[in-house]
């Protein structure tokens, strides 16, 4: 892809590997960062299936801080000729988690009908992508954050080695892996 392309179809072609660089701009640090790279951009987009897309954007918003961006359907010809969905379309809403145009982009979709859930009971239950790092300035503030809204915390902050950095697992509406990692203050 070309810095600076902005193309919607282009955009949603990434969208099903769950893990996508991007159709965006690039800024000029960014420029130079992928110079000699593959890449036009080093950021990468997640996409997310999931089983209500108003739970889960609430989630992303409430409990985690994501901003909602503008968004974009993709129409069932282009789901199915680029193989994304059986002829299905769907609408892609866009969150954010900072600004400029390296942000990290959560995608989240709702594709009728709804699909098998996977086991994420633990990152080995499944194979596939099995969880978001979000690497937080204070944890004590993010896992309150993200009990006010509902998420449930799989267990208490565990210290790493370290000792001044510590991880917690939540989960999401449908069960996905969260872990947020940063000191406790």
């Amino acid at each position: 892809m070309v810095c600076g392309m902005r193309s919607r179809a282009c955009a949603a072609a990434v969208l099903a590997v769950g893990f996508a660089i991007t159709a965006g701009g690039c800024g000029e640090s960014e420029q130079k960062a992928a110079a000699g790279s593959a890449f036009s951009r080093l950021t990468i987009d997640v996409g997310i299936v999931v089983s209500d897309v108003e739970k889960a954007a609430a989630f992303y918003t409430e409990a985690l801080g994501f901003t909602e961006a503008e968004g974009f359907d993709v129409p069932a010809e282009m789901a199915g000729n680029s193989g994304l969905t059986d002829y299905r379309p769907f609408k892609v809403r866009v969150f954010v988690l900072g600004g400029g145009e390296t942000a990290t982009r959560i995608k989240l979709m709702e594709i009728d009908p709804v699909g098998a859930k996977v086991d994420n009971t633990y990152i080995n239950s499944s194979l596939g992508l099995s969880y978001l790092t979000i690497f937080v300035r204070d944890m004590k503030a993010s896992v309150e954050r993200a009990k006010a809204a509902g998420a449930k915390i799989v267990k208490p902050p565990l210290k790493l080695a370290d000792g001044v950095t510590y991880l917690t697992v939540v989960k999401d509406p449908d069960g996905n892996n969260i872990e947020f990692v940063g000191p406790m203050l």
